[in-house]
């Protein structure tokens, strides 16, 4: 009995110690946000400084948007960072609470164990050692005692040392546990200012959109300014597919294929789902605008939806780039292995994170406005070996 008291014993506080190695996984995790976070808020500085610049040298109203574009952008990526800091706080914080309890009661175990121990020495009275073995009335008795006053004695030393260890894991948790909440308000207020800059950003953007609008000289320098994100974004694809991480990519995706018994990208012509909800307004390659008389290249197709619909990967792969492009907003591009890429742009609210895996459905956005003068809608491109891809012949027919 009293080794299986032990045993328990020793069981039961390890199991409720808190887990360091999930601890320092979190600070990792915390400060590769925090990282990443002051990054973000340091280039919506230098577009501020930028946008303030360029108005002073009164800059067209066409660049003005983009620049807008640019900060709101910035700014609802920061937003969504914040987002996920937060999220990971809070469950930091609930984890750790869950352990301080569980912690503290195996403590009162323990003290009321020890102190009935104490209680029941007390009311029989306390023999020495020497007198316990003395009154034996055999050898083999005195052998017995010996043996079990040096268990007993054992027990208590170690009952002690685990109740002060106990007591010390609870103080370093329950200090962790306050940076955690003075963490998450901090998190808060920058939610909070971020949601106030978005907004008054939304009514200057507005203010800009009406001017261009209206002028067919400005509505030429915005198309312009497309045209010079539509150069940004094949130069971008170009260095991704050059990258050398794109192997390790690669073989990743090749695992995850594997694991969800999935097929590779090239076998799925007119098989794949639809990334968003909504009807397609502008389809690809060269299209005539009879209102500005104005024919452009689409590299892609645009679907007009509802603002803030899901976007969802239409197959699995790895997200690879997270970033503003001008004329096309916040902008994803997903690597989906053997040479294919989709590209997922005027994009707000991004769920994901690059270097992430994604699979066929996964929300990874929602519809936005940011780097369109026609409301909410997708941009969706689809490129294979350095070529672009009517997505129209790729996706199913509805």
């Amino acid at each position: 009995m009293v080794l299986r008291f032990l045993l328990i014993n020793t069981l039961t506080f390890t199991s409720f110690v808190f887990p360091q190695e999930s601890r320092r996984d979190f600070d990792a995790e915390l400060d590769y946000q925090s990282e990443a976070i002051d990054k973000v808020r340091k280039e919506i500085e230098k577009t501020r400084r930028r946008i303030k610049s360029e108005k002073q040298k009164e800059k067209s109203t066409a660049r003005r948007l983009s620049n807008i574009d640019k900060e709101m952008s910035l700014t609802d990526k920061l937003y969504t960072q914040l987002k996920h800091e937060l999220g990971k706080t809070e469950t930091e914080i609930d984890k750790l609470s869950k352990v301080i309890q569980a912690n503290e009661r195996q403590l009162e175990i323990l003290r009321g164990r020890y102190t009935a121990r104490v209680v029941q020495m007390y009311r029989k009275g306390t023999l020495s050692d020497i007198e316990k073995l003395l009154s034996s009335t055999s050898w083999r008795q005195a052998v017995y005692r010996a043996k079990y006053m040096g268990i007993i004695s054992d027990i208590d030393q170690k009952t002690q040392n685990k109740i002060k260890s106990l007591l010390i894991d609870i103080g370093k948790q329950r200090i962790g546990l306050e940076s955690s909440y003075r963490n998450k308000v901090r998190l808060k207020k920058d939610q909070e200012k971020s949601k106030v800059t978005l907004r008054k950003s939304r009514k200057k953007r507005q203010h800009e959109l009406d001017k261009i609008r209206k002028n067919q000289s400005e509505l030429t320098k915005y198309l312009e300014e497309k045209q010079a994100g539509m150069q940004e974004l094949e130069s971008l694809l170009k260095k991704v597919r050059r990258d050398k991480s794109s192997y390790d990519r690669a073989d990743r995706i090749r695992k995850q294929q594997a694991a969800l018994k999935t097929q590779t990208f090239g076998k799925l012509k007119g098989q794949l789902p639809w990334p968003a909800t909504g009807r397609v307004v502008k389809r690809f390659g060269r299209t005539w605008n009879s209102e500005r008389k104005t024919t452009t290249d689409n590299p892609g197709i645009d679907i007009k939806g509802k603002p803030g619909s899901p976007i969802r990967s239409v197959i699995g792969g790895i997200i690879t780039i997270i970033t503003y492009i001008r004329g096309y907003g916040t902008t994803i591009i997903i690597d989906h292995g053997g040479g294919f890429y989709t590209v997922y742009s005027h994009v707000t609210n991004v769920e994901t994170n690059e270097e992430s895996e994604v699979q066929a459905g996964d929300i990874i956005a929602y519809m936005g406005d940011v780097g369109s003068i026609d409301g909410s809608k997708l941009h969706f491109e689809i490129w294979g070996h350095g070529q672009k891809l009517n997505p129209e012949k790729w996706l199913m027919k509805r």
